[in-house]
């Protein structure tokens, strides 16, 4: 069973390198842009503000990680000795999917703390201040696949807030979520769900719920309509997207859509 990459397949990442090198002043991020962004410190220090005024004091090598837009700021002094690399990162299905909104507003993690990631970043700091040719290409590349490394990290991790991540890295629901994930157009059942995850009905209910945060045909429903939402974006007509994510009827995929959205379908391509 492969947890993540059904979720990639339908929510992969785009990187593109903005900055590589020295980085003295500020650079803010007003969180209007329909991206995300990863910043490394590989040398030096840096100042990050967050969106609720935090301020952080950065001194050691560190990941910082937006995986939706987010308002930040960076700032270093020029005796700081600050050597930058940073990328804008783009789920496909945009900023509101589902495996976007799964994951916390950000991460500040210690290179030290993540040692999976290591060959990766030396690779891409190789590649940041050697000046290569097609080094941005590359590290493209590289950030893309720094961001499902860094998946891997947090489904490795138990502190999770409840949400998708949280079940996919609880041993009894990772299965069924995949499942779901996998198969969304079938009429999944608690039943069938908990014999995947080895759980009385009554049991698997509670403690998707509570790490989960909705009850299990509530997610399902979330996920098809996340599906729904790619698709529209991609100009996909709905009856065709109504088959393919579980739905009788273009109908009763809008009448589902407009419950979990607020908006129709069409209202919600714009």
């Amino acid at each position: 069973m492969d947890r993540l990459s059904t979720l990639l397949t339908h929510f992969g990442v785009n990187a593109g390198t903005f900055h590589s090198g020295t980085f003295c002043g500020t650079s803010a991020f007003d969180g209007s842009q329909a991206c995300g962004h990863m910043h490394l410190l590989q040398a030096g220090e840096v100042g990050l503000k967050l969106a609720d005024e935090r301020e952080l004091r950065l001194t050691e090598p560190t990941l910082i990680f937006f995986p939706r837009p987010y308002r930040h700021r960076l700032f270093a002094t020029e005796n700081s000795g600050t050597q930058l690399v940073c990328a804008s990162l783009s789920f496909d299905g945009g900023s509101g999917n589902a495996l976007a909104t799964a994951l916390p507003d950000y991460l500040v993690l210690k290179l030290d703390e993540i040692p999976t990631l290591a060959s990766t970043l030396e690779w891409l700091f190789n590649e940041a201040f050697d000046g290569s040719c097609g080094r941005e290409a590359v590290m493209d590349r590289l950030f893309e696949l720094l961001v499902i490394l860094l998946l891997r990290h947090i489904l490795s991790t138990r502190n999770q807030q409840p949400g998708m991540m949280a079940g996919l890295a609880d041993a009894r629901l990772a299965r069924p979520l995949s499942q779901m994930h996998e198969a969304p157009a079938k009429a999944w059942s608690v039943a069938e769900l908990s014999a995947l995850a080895n759980m009385s009905r009554a049991s698997f209910a509670e403690h998707f719920k509570r790490v989960v945060g909705q009850a299990p045909v509530d997610y399902l429903v979330s996920w098809r309509i996340s599906l729904a939402q790619k698709r529209l974006r991609e100009g996909k007509p709905i009856a065709l997207i109504a088959e393919e994510v579980g739905y009788e009827s273009p109908s009763a995929l809008a009448r589902a859509f407009r419950r979990k959205t607020g908006v129709s379908p069409r209202e919600w391509r714009g």
